[in-house]
């Protein structure tokens, strides 16, 4: 099958030769963010995703599946094992902490097709996609603003059709990229709902559908995709997930403009659902809906309702008291005058092991300027934690929690990774300190005086 591009971003190519290679240029989103070492970059990862492919495709028709690592590909389908590495990867496929990595060559690309995965959850969402979903991902390219500042990471896509796109993170909000423009993407998005219109774990498909249709000026349509989803929501289920159903219609209403019966049906919920544990979504619905609406006050007093976090920012951080794994006291206080990351975590959580690296990265940038870690494992058992530090040493120190952990309690963390980032005085920057965004708080927070 022939490999497309479909960067919607401008592509201009001139003549090929020999010495004149196509230039790219990239937009995303209407921001130019590629330096020229990134359009190559860009262009070199574009070829590689094309001969990965290439190599799975072989695969797949031989084994009638997918390997379970990359490398399986070599060297019988894919004869440079080079191309798994993409140039853009400071680390250059080698994993910064070796944890759930392909073990047998540097990879640089995100690849989770294993068997039992693929069987139970990939397969059907690439019956329901039209194989627009990927397969394989590159996490490595940048996404500038005008000042050249990281916003974030995005990611070089190669789809099980075989075509290569870019987007976020969350490559579901980029229909149009996954399918090269907004009228294959509406009639993309249409046939997946006509495969599993009532299947929750696909309400998603609702929400995105009606930004293309308000996108292509096709309010009927709209309206239409509302009623139906009216149609066959079940908001009277006894499953508490329910709220998807009621989540999908508020995000549809405020798509088409319809403020006020979104508004009037999260009022009602914030009355009905008081012992909801799912009740601080309604507040910040209710809060981003008064924000769209110019209701600064009304906002910012559901906002709070929502997270009371928010209160604690600018304030000082909860100081606190403990023993380390290795049994020596630590608190906050010895921290005085340094940047520091209290990281919530657990080995079981993905994400948070996800954004390890990136931590690792930051720290050793900024350790000697006056940033430090300590990490706060909430595992059930600390035989884990133990466990995964031998695999993957972390530089920093770590206190063993638990799910009963008083610091959990303290800091008011209802899920994981819950990052808290203090400055020098001790005050609180974020708890949000993840991504791109760690870098750049921690860079500005060593630089100011104490």
């Amino acid at each position: 099958m022939t490999f497309s591009l479909l960067f919607t971003s401008v592509i201009s190519a001139v003549t090929e030769t020999e010495t004149d290679a196509p230039k790219i240029r990239l937009d995303f989103e209407g921001e130019s963010f590629s330096t020229e070492q990134e359009s190559k970059n860009l262009k070199t990862c574009s070829h590689n995703l094309t001969e990965i492919g290439k190599a799975l495709q072989a695969y797949e028709k031989e084994h009638d599946d997918f390997p379970e690592w990359l490398s399986e590909l070599h060297p019988k389908f894919l004869t440079n094992p080079n191309v798994l590495v993409c140039p853009a990867d400071e680390d250059q496929g080698v994993p910064i902490l070796p944890y759930d990595t392909d073990p047998n060559l540097p990879v640089s690309y995100n690849y989770d097709c294993d068997p039992e995965y693929y069987q139970r959850w990939m397969r059907n969402e690439r019956n329901v996609y039209a194989d627009a979903n990927p397969i394989v991902r590159c996490p490595h390219h940048a996404n500038r603003d005008s000042d050249s500042t990281l916003l974030s990471n995005l990611y070089l896509n190669l789809s099980f059709s075989n075509t290569i796109y870019l987007s976020e993170a969350d490559w579901k909000k980029h229909p149009i990229k996954m399918y090269g423009g907004i009228e294959a993407a509406i009639a993309g998005y249409e046939s997946a709902l006509q495969r599993v219109p009532e299947d929750p774990n696909f309400f998603n498909l609702y929400s995105e559908l009606i930004r293309l249709y308000v996108r292509a000026e096709r309010g009927n349509d709209a309206e239409s995709l509302i009623d139906n989803f009216k149609s066959i929501m079940k908001p009277h289920d006894e499953d508490i997930m329910r709220f998807r159903d009621y989540w999908t219609l508020v995000d549809m209403l405020r798509v088409v403009g319809k403020h006020q019966e979104a508004l009037q049906l999260l009022q009602h919920l914030e009355k009905t659902e008081q012992k909801n544990p799912f009740r601080t979504s309604i507040f910040r619905e209710i809060a981003m809906i008064h924000e769209e609406q110019g209701n600064a006050k009304l906002a910012k007093t559901y906002f709070l309702k929502a997270d009371s976090r928010l209160e604690m920012i600018g304030k000082s951080a909860p100081n606190f008291s403990a023993i380390d794994i290795d049994g020596s006291p630590i608190s906050l206080k010895d921290y005085h005058g340094k940047v520091v990351l209290l990281d919530f975590w657990a080995t079981t959580c993905g994400p948070c092991i996800g954004e390890m690296p990136n931590v690792k990265k930051v720290y050793d940038a900024y350790k000697d300027v006056g940033f430090d870690v300590i990490g706060v494992n909430l595992d059930t058992d600390e035989a884990d934690l133990h466990e995964f530090l031998k695999v993957c040493d972390l530089p920093w120190r770590q206190i063993f929690g638990g799910q009963d952990s008083p610091l959990k309690k303290l800091y008011r963390v209802r899920g994981i990774p819950s990052p808290w980032l203090m400055d020098k005085e001790g005050k609180v920057i974020s708890y949000q300190a993840r991504g791109a965004a760690l870098k750049k708080m921690v860079a500005e927070a060593v630089k100011e005086k104490s």
